[in-house]
């Protein structure tokens, strides 16, 4: 179907990079905290000194760092269309 008035193409990419940026990069940071929270083995899950968890498990800040960074290159990239003018 030939439609003259909506490029179905184009709005299909916008509707992929919207969910993506829009809900995808709020989601991956949100992993990332639940990742970071995740305690030490042989800790309690509610071993904490108040609401702060004192050394966390080492896989969990990994994946942390890795959700984090992913996230902040994201941002930083988006800028970069902005002020680029691409």
């Amino acid at each position: 179907m030939n439609n003259t008035w909506v490029d179905l193409h184009a709005l299909w990419k916008i509707v992929v990079v919207g969910l993506i940026c829009g809900a995808g990069l709020p989601a991956l940071f949100a992993i990332g905290l639940r990742a970071l929270s995740i305690p030490r083995a042989g800790q309690p899950a509610g071993a904490a000194d108040g609401d702060r968890i004192i050394g966390g498990n080492p896989a969990g800040i990994a994946a942390a760092t890795v959700c984090f960074a992913v996230v902040l290159a994201a941002i930083g990239w988006g800028i970069y269309i902005i002020v680029d003018g691409s």
